[in-house]
């Protein structure tokens, strides 16, 4: 029997408990009733922030500060994907985040190659929010340059676009609702062919 699928809340992806940047590259993403950002104006964005404990409470952020949370984020989202493809990512996108870690209190800049990514060690000062940016941002820089960069994956099921780190090889899906999505369409086409 297949299970329903639920297109409610969005069930969490591997990883993400780790990485509070691989959950940033996520909060925008498609859904089976369509797309969806979960930074889409300053409340969502500040309560995203304090629900990963990177701000504390009460703090706000304004329209440019969520804009460059979400720069960050596709900045983050570039870079993952360039270590998935085994490339070197644009230019752009890797001086967006050392933008951000350069903001950083206690910064670790990335450079760039043709061994992989490294990190490098500078110190400035900031607001909680540049704080914030740049915890994400260091984040981002250990799971590219960690022992898990080698499992980043794109979810195979067909219109979804997280990412994840793959808990083993053989994991393909994000969740198991993109899992069941998938065995849903095989058993609904399994069942058309049979009856034609």
């Amino acid at each position: 029997m297949i299970a329903s699928i639920d297109v409610g809340e969005t069930p969490p992806v591997p990883g993400e408990d780790r990485f509070s940047s691989l959950a940033l590259v996520n909060t925008e993403h498609l859904r089976p009733g369509g797309p969806h950002d979960g930074l889409s104006d300053p409340a969502a964005a500040s309560a995203w922030l304090e629900g990963r404990a990177l701000i504390p409470p009460g703090v706000a952020l304004d329209e440019n500060q969520t804009t460059r949370l979400r720069d960050l984020r596709a900045a983050s989202r570039d870079l993952f994907e360039a270590r998935i493809d085994g490339v070197a990512p644009a230019a752009e996108a890797l001086e967006r985040a050392n933008t951000v870690l350069a903001r950083h209190p206690v910064a670790r800049i990335i450079e760039w190659s043709d061994e992989g990514a490294r990190r490098v060690v500078r110190t400035r000062r900031g607001t909680e929010v540049d704080l914030a940016l740049g915890l994400l941002a260091e984040d981002a820089a250990r799971l590219l340059t960690g022992a898990e960069a080698a499992k980043l994956a794109l979810c195979a099921a067909p219109k979804c676009t997280r990412l994840m780190v793959r808990t083993h090889a053989a994991r393909r899906w994000c969740s198991d609702r993109c899992g069941n999505r998938v065995r849903a369409a095989r058993h609904s086409s399994a069942e058309g062919t049979a009856g034609a």
